[in-house]
């Protein structure tokens, strides 16, 4: 996506369109191997139940960095990201089939602040619940 966002045009309020981000297990096997995570709650359905979980859970980051994208996306600019805090509410579950698992990802600016920053609220789900929480982000606007 290529979009200028323009801070005069931006007001408090405005919200970012919502997107759905599909996670499927074999997102999550190339995700390991980028990052070097290869903890196998993140793809093996028997250690993830061993350990209490209720089946294969995505990466932490992996979930955050799909937030990330809402915003950068929208701005047309990754390297406009100034600032960006979450905090993991919940795990996305990500079960072994062809759908896998999709995280909502919606945002609203919530602050303008000086030298054309924006402070953006992030709301993020999976399954019902809430994945990620106080999740903001700063970005410069052209």
């Amino acid at each position: 996506m290529t979009a200028t966002v323009r801070y005069s045009d931006v007001e408090v309020g405005t919200e970012i369109p919502e997107r759905v981000f599909p996670v499927r297990r074999i997102d999550l096997v190339r995700y390991a191997g980028a990052s070097g995570d290869f903890n196998p709650i993140h793809w093996n359905e028997r250690t993830a139940k061993a350990v209490g979980l209720p089946d294969v859970i995505a990466h932490g980051m992996f979930t955050m960095a799909q937030a990330g994208r809402l915003v950068t996306d929208w701005v047309g600019d990754p390297g406009a990201l100034v600032e960006y805090k979450v905090r993991f509410s919940a795990p996305v579950v990500v079960p072994d089939d062809e759908k896998g698992a999709e995280v909502t990802v919606s945002g609203v600016v919530k602050e303008k602040l000086d030298g054309n920053l924006v402070r953006v609220a992030l709301t993020a789900r999976s399954g019902g619940a809430k994945v990620l929480a106080r999740s903001t982000a700063v970005v410069r606007l052209a």
